[in-house]
């Protein structure tokens, strides 16, 4: 009791659903052949998967997933409904991995110009995307009206940046040349401040 009131505190625990919307033509891949990738993210997290085909609803049942597990879950499968392939999709469950979706029709007043900005990132046969990947450690996927790319948090944010970039017109050269300056290499040193 305080100060003479009673109170009462009443909890209600929601069941731990989620629902994602992916396009149809991503059903498939989220499924897999013979029902393999979804298999395998169900044993993989503890949540059950339910998918509608016709409509591209999945439900995501976390009530016997570990809940932050559970609740990486439902950006596995935007990943996958945005593009990127299971086996990229699933890096989302590992610590620190993000993913960040850019909405190209920010960029493009057109349907022309959304296709042509689109090719600006993917590059002749895909070379600007696998540059801007290999430059960053991240994975990066162009699909609809939107680009992804999965990583760590920095290289993310640095890799959007780069992306921005060459979706406003900058030349290929810049945004390399940006990433590369802000992306921090594999064994380099790290200055580390500790205050004593």
């Amino acid at each position: 009791m305080l100060g003479g009131l009673k109170t009462t505190i009443n909890l209600k625990f929601e069941k731990m659903t989620d629902f994602v919307k992916i396009p149809q033509d991503r059903i498939g891949v989220l499924i897999g052949r013979d029902g393999e990738t979804k298999d395998r993210i169900e044993e993989e997290t503890g949540v059950k998967l339910e998918v509608d085909s016709s409509n591209g609803r999945v439900r995501i049942d976390r009530e016997e997933a570990d809940p932050l597990v559970g609740w990486k879950v439902s950006k596995v499968v935007k990943a996958i409904g945005r593009g990127f392939s299971p086996e990229d999709a699933l890096k989302l469950l590992e610590e620190r991995k993000v993913m960040e979706l850019i909405d190209i029709t920010n960029y493009a007043s057109t349907k022309d110009s959304l296709h042509r900005l689109k090719g600006r990132v993917i590059g002749k046969k895909g070379k600007t995307r696998k540059n801007l990947e290999e430059i960053s450690g991240t994975n990066i996927t162009i699909y609809g009206k939107t680009i992804g790319c999965i990583g760590g948090p920095e290289k993310v944010s640095v890799t959007a940046q780069a992306i921005k970039k060459l979706l406003n017109g900058a030349p290929h050269g810049n945004a390399y040349k940006f990433l590369k300056d802000n992306t921090k290499k594999p064994g380099g040193i790290e200055y580390i401040r500790r205050d004593h």
